[in-house]
């Protein structure tokens, strides 16, 4: 059985820092997660599936970036990030 879909108005009401935010970094790199983590589901059932793989891969690079960018500047906000997406052990 697969999870519910979660809505990006969701995710970005979620992470956003302030009323009208939809671009900061952290709601960026919440909705890439939220996208590699379908991607990945998807990849499950169709392994074959190599254009999709591509473009899974170019989420995860600019995701990394997003992710470098925050650590750089705002060490304390990328650590509750981390935490609250669950992405490194």
């Amino acid at each position: 059985m697969s999870k519910p879909k979660v809505s990006k108005a969701g995710i970005i009401k979620k992470f956003r820092l302030h009323d009208g935010d939809v671009g900061s970094a952290h709601v960026q790199i919440a909705i890439l997660t939220e996208r590699i983590r379908n991607l990945t589901e998807h990849f499950k059932s169709h392994k074959k599936d190599f254009h999709s793989r591509q473009g899974l891969l170019q989420l995860v690079g600019k995701r990394k970036r997003l992710l470098d960018y925050l650590r750089n500047n705002d060490f304390e906000a990328y650590k509750k990030l981390i935490d609250r997406l669950k992405l490194r052990k």
